[in-house]
Order: C-alpha cells, then structure tokens, then sequence
C-alpha cells in the first residue's frame, strides 16, 4: 500500500513555460522556491531555499501558464513522480523527483518585501540547517 501526495506553496522561479505534445495536449512546466527559515543558537536568522521542479498537463497548465508570472506566490496540489533518463554525454544514468500538478490555489501577492515578512521560527541545538 502507498500515498503519493503532496501540498507545497512557494513562489515561482521563472515564468511557467507551454508546450503541446504531438496530440495537441498542453503539458507545463515550472519551479517553485520554498524558504526554510530557523534562529540558530545564537539567535541569528538563518535560510535554506529548497527548489521543486514541476509539472502540470491539460487545462491546468493552461491556466497556470496564464495567470502566473516569476515571483507570483502559489499553492500546489499533486503528486511526486521520479524521472528518468540516460545522459547522453556521459551515459551515465540520471533521476530527478518532480512534482506533478493536479491543481492549485491563488495567493494574494503581498506589498511587503520578502525580507520584513517573518517565517516559522524554532530553536535548533546544532548550527547545521535542520534538515
């Protein structure tokens, strides 16, 4: 038995990106940043940006494509798929986690500058990112 689902909100890397496969089905694809801020023993403030590849089919990725720029907050809804592929210059094998998109949510765009917004904050005993 398995569970393949994830919810992530970020904010997008780059424009989302629309291709059409041979068939005509739109297929998408874009990032997301997702800011992982502590206070570390000194009670300094630290940050880790963890980038997600994603991947969006059909009307989603319509819609995403459209109403979307670099910097626009996002909620996601999806599942995680491995892909694989063979490098062709070192042929050697490569895989990557990507997020598949089955639908997202709108977030108000804030006035407020990243820097002045505060994050989740928790105390950690070592000065390594808690991860």
């Amino acid at each position: 038995m398995s569970f393949n689902q994830v919810t992530l909100m970020g904010n997008l890397v780059r424009d989302p990106e629309i291709k059409f496969t041979d068939t005509g089905n739109p297929v998408g694809s874009f990032s997301i940043a997702l800011n992982d801020t502590w206070k570390d023993k000194q009670g300094e403030r630290q940050e880790y940006v963890n980038y997600i590849d994603c991947e969006v089919w059909g009307k989603t990725a319509e819609s995403i494509s459209e109403y979307f720029k670099k910097g626009d907050p996002i909620i996601i809804s999806g599942s995680l798929k491995q892909q694989r592929w063979q490098d062709k210059e070192t042929d050697q094998k490569r895989s990557k986690v990507v997020v598949r998109v089955h639908g997202f949510t709108f977030i108000p765009r804030t006035r407020q500058k990243a820097e002045e917004v505060e994050g989740p904050t928790y105390e950690v005993s070592t000065e390594a990112p808690p991860f």
